[in-house]
């Protein structure tokens, strides 16, 4: 995610912060650096001239230049700049105080609509303890009822639908009426997209906004199409208001030019990014999360979000149990691992701890390797993964045969594991274990 953005401007104020002390050219230097990163992010021109002047502005001041640590200053006004542009503080949804809170979801055809009203479903289901229902108002594109219908169910929630031979509006006011009669908290619609902005498209949303009054209404657009995405969102702007914006296909954007220009183009803030394929891989957006991410420093809040979500606590109560009594096996080593995958990518995760996004440089995570532990730990028998002790070399050869890796490799996973148990225990005795154990005994 913004990879190349963050290489960029990463690299733009490495300088900086390296410098003892700084002058007005050092600045100067630094800002034509930032200003190129963001202009071959795809990031808007008239955004990025406004942004570089207002962090040049600041860093000229004697507050800056005059401090302790003048480049430190000068990344945390970019940051600071950064979150303001991206919309400062994260919002959230209007929830209606009774009834269902209905929620219209907008954009062209092949934005990510559906699956979005699927995620976000999913996400105010699991997040927010709501009852949701979703409703195919999307009669024209092909198949699109059927994908509601299978995305709608893979969410937990209910779906409204009543095929393609109805007018689109009159299906969402019979919707809103069978939401309210279900008791249910949330009505999400899918509606009608178009290959770009035309009349009937306004006049459609028009006509279902009268007659089902959202509470919100959300445009979504595709991160990857970079300004081709703020200028749909512009255009919509323009001719039906919106309250926020869903960002789908965030993962596979390197650059971010949407991201950071969408807000300062439209003044519609940014509510929630799409991060993956799966249901699940959706989340609040966070500017100042985000602006972390982008200049490196991580995104501690998010990572625990996550592990919170995974990590059940009296699962947590009974491994602390079992690490105090030195009873941890590799059944509960594939615990930990399922549980790290569910989370995302590994390389993401790693990137929100600070400074090691950094230090990771281009190097590529392989999250296959976490596959490869599975497989190993999956194909001894529970004998043997309770009591690791009593692999021969002939058990070994099997495990790797049936895990399709190597004796060596399954060798490793076993003395990776005696370390790890090693450690627990020293930690237990409040000991501090020494970097070779750290760096795995290398």
């Amino acid at each position: 995610m913004f990879d190349t953005l963050s290489e960029r401007l990463q690299a733009a104020l490495a300088d900086v912060r390296s410098r003892g002390a700084l002058t007005e050219d050092d600045i100067n230097k630094a800002m034509r650096q930032i200003r190129l990163a963001l202009l071959e992010a795809d990031v808007n021109f008239q955004v990025v001239k406004q942004f570089t002047s207002a962090v040049k502005e600041r860093a000229l001041g004697t507050e800056v230049l005059q401090s302790l640590n003048p480049g430190q200053q000068v990344v945390k006004l970019v940051d600071e700049e950064l979150t303001k542009l991206m919309g400062g503080a994260g919002r959230d949804l209007v929830f209606a105080s009774s009834g269902p809170t209905v929620i219209l979801m907008a954009g062209l055809q092949g934005s990510g609509k559906t699956t979005a009203v699927g995620k976000l479903a999913r996400h105010l289901r699991e997040e927010h303890g709501k009852k949701v229902a979703v409703a195919a108002c999307d009669v024209y594109r092909p198949a699109a009822v059927d994908q509601l219908i299978k995305v709608g169910r893979d969410a937990g929630a209910t779906v409204y639908e009543q095929g393609t031979g109805r007018n689109p509006v009159d299906i969402a006011e019979w919707a809103r009426g069978q939401a309210k009669v279900d008791g249910q908290d949330v009505l999400i619609m899918d509606t009608s997209g178009r290959l770009h902005i035309d009349e009937e498209l306004m006049e459609e949303l028009a006509n279902m906004r009268k007659r089902t009054k959202p509470h919100n209404v959300l445009l979504v657009v595709d991160a990857m199409t970079g300004q081709d995405a703020v200028n749909v969102a512009q255009r919509f702007a323009e001719v039906a208001n919106f309250d926020g914006v869903i960002l789908t296909k965030l993962d596979g954007d390197a650059r971010g030019g949407a991201a950071l220009s969408v807000k300062a183009v439209t003044g519609k803030p940014i509510l929630y990014a799409s991060t993956g394929e799966k249901l699940d891989a959706f989340e609040r957006f966070h500017p100042n999360r985000m602006a972390q991410r982008i200049l490196g420093m991580g995104d501690v809040l998010t990572l625990v979000e996550k592990a919170e979500r995974q990590f059940d606590e009296d699962q947590a109560a009974e491994l602390e149990r079992k690490i105090r009594k030195e009873q941890f096996t590799l059944d509960d080593f594939l615990d930990q691992l399922k549980q790290i995958r569910r989370m995302g990518p590994l390389s993401g995760l790693l990137k929100m701890i600070p400074g090691v996004g950094a230090q990771l440089g281009n190097v590529k995570v392989d999250d296959r390797e976490l596959d490869r532990l599975q497989a190993i730990i999956t194909s001894m028998t529970a004998e043997e993964r309770a009591n690791p002790q009593i692999l021969n070399g002939s058990r070994r050869r099997r495990i790797a045969r049936g895990s399709g890796t190597s004796v060596q490799a399954v060798n490793q996973l076993v003395k990776q594991f005696g370390q790890m148990k090693k450690m627990m225990r020293q930690l237990q005795q409040g000991k501090m274990p020494s970097m070779a154990q750290l760096g795995g005994g290398r």
